[in-house]
């Protein structure tokens, strides 16, 4: 098989003003980001989830205790929220507001579901059950609203807790990280100074930078099937520089976000598939007689890694563990969804990855890149270890990954790539000192993951 170009529509103008667009669609100026900064308030006819929404945090934004600190959220939202499916209905070709309803609902969802995990947890008791139902007020409106946004009708990471929950303090101090504010939150995330901000407002100060790795993208996938090996090394590089960025802010969640805190407003973030507090589902009321089971909210659902693991053709082993890594493809925004598999198969077809073996320069970078790949999930793996496997023996993240295993499974793949790739450029300066460091981490994982799966009494 062999392509002629890359054809996806990657947007270059992002159309901000126009509401019949997703709220996200990739660009090479704000790369996965929503095209607008995200709708802050909703329309008034909602009025009833803005009042539960700014009232339910631990700590609301006037700093005082909020319906969670209470434990009375689930029976004020029992009393005072309606089924509000007629008016979603007004805004159907409104696709912002369609996500901004996504995104509120999904908050309530979650804090009524996990809202007696979260008392049990502060009693240092185990998390028990969750609620198990989720009522009709609910329920009715976040499915039709999910199948007409494209989500799934459960807190997902770029369309609810995440990407689409900031707000500019000055617009015109952009999205510099200082100027960024959470619109939801679970504790204390409201005060930008809370570990809960910093958790989030990292996570978009990465994805502020996947700009360039789209274009960087785009330029090595149109300059292999052309077969012009400048702009294909430039692309390259500019994808390498994006990854470095990336990893450069995210190094900074250790002094935004304590890793002594993340557990406090971790409950709520739990999705509901191989999860102990729903070993059924959830039943969503007027919706299903069966229960219904989401993974719900992860970092994993981001798109800048998935992105290079298509367009660097990372091999992942045939293990349960890469199945979940390929369930984890349906949370994300559709156009996320169908620009990657757009760059696995140009990619495929055009032979990224032999072209940049067929030369030694271009190897090199291409290794490069896979070290940034390695340097993320290196990372990634050092603050689940820091943030969770010091501080709680629960077995599943978020997603419902085993917590232990789960990671290293990918950070291995890429280590294995990383030696295969070495025999193309290993001539070429600088890539030794890339493979001490690689294989270093390789044997200091292999020794961790033993360690952390003998606490545990799991299989390595």
């Amino acid at each position: 098989m062999s392509v002629d170009m890359f054809e996806f529509p990657v947007l270059e103008d992002t159309r901000p003003k126009d509401r019949s667009l997703p709220a996200f669609m990739v660009s090479t100026s704000r790369g996965f980001l929503p095209r607008q900064e995200p709708l802050e308030k909703l329309p008034v006819e909602f009025q009833a989830v803005e009042s539960l929404l700014q009232r339910m945090p631990i700590k609301t934004l006037s700093g005082e205790p909020g319906l969670l600190a209470k434990f009375t959220f689930g029976e004020t939202l029992d009393k005072e929220l309606p089924d509000l499916s007629d008016e979603v209905e007004q805004y159907r070709d409104d696709l912002v507001t369609m996500n901004a309803l996504y995104r509120d609902y999904s908050f309530l969802a979650s804090a009524y579901l996990f809202e007696p995990c979260h008392e049990r947890f502060l009693r240092d008791e185990p998390y028990g059950l969750g609620r198990q139902k989720l009522p009709r007020s609910i329920a009715l409106p976040i499915v039709k609203i999910a199948e007409i946004a494209g989500f799934k009708p459960f807190m997902e990471y770029a369309g609810s807790y995440a990407l689409f929950n900031y707000r500019l303090q000055d617009p015109d101090q952009g999205l510099d990280y200082d100027n960024l504010r959470l619109i939801r939150a679970f504790e204390h995330g409201l005060d930008p100074t809370s570990s809960e901000a910093g958790f989030v407002l990292v996570h978009i100060a990465m994805v502020k930078e996947s700009g360039p790795l789209v274009k960087g993208t785009v330029d090595m996938l149109e300059s292999c099937i052309a077969k012009d090996r400048e702009r294909f090394d430039d692309g390259l590089r500019t994808v390498v520089d994006a990854l470095k960025n990336v990893n450069a802010v995210m190094n900074t969640m250790w002094n935004r976000s304590k890793p002594q805190s993340y557990t406090h407003f971790r409950t709520f973030i739990f999705g509901i598939t191989s999860q102990s507090m729903f070993p059924n589902g959830v039943i969503y009321e007027g919706v299903s007689d069966e229960p219904l089971s989401f993974r719900g909210e992860s970092g994993a659902n981001d798109s800048m890694i998935p992105l290079c693991d298509n367009l660097l053709q990372i091999q992942m082993p045939t293990t349960p563990l890469t199945e979940i890594l390929q369930d984890f493809r349906q949370y994300r925004p559709g156009n996320h969804r169908e620009f990657l598999e757009a760059v696995r198969g140009c990619d495929e077809a055009s032979g990224v990855k032999e072209f940049a073996l067929a030369n030694p320069i271009s190897a090199a970078l291409y290794l490069q890149a896979l070290n940034e790949v390695r340097d993320f999930r290196w990372r990634h793996w050092c603050f689940t270890r820091e943030y969770i496997l010091k501080r709680t023996m629960h077995p599943t993240a978020t997603g419902g990954s085993p917590i232990v295993t789960w990671l290293p499974n990918q950070l291995q793949a890429v280590l294995e790539q990383m030696a295969s790739t070495v025999e193309y450029c290993k001539d070429v300066h600088g890539v030794g000192d890339i493979m001490e460091t690689a294989n270093n981490q390789r044997e200091t994982l292999k020794k961790e993951v033993a360690k952390y799966c003998g606490e545990r009494g799991v299989a390595p």
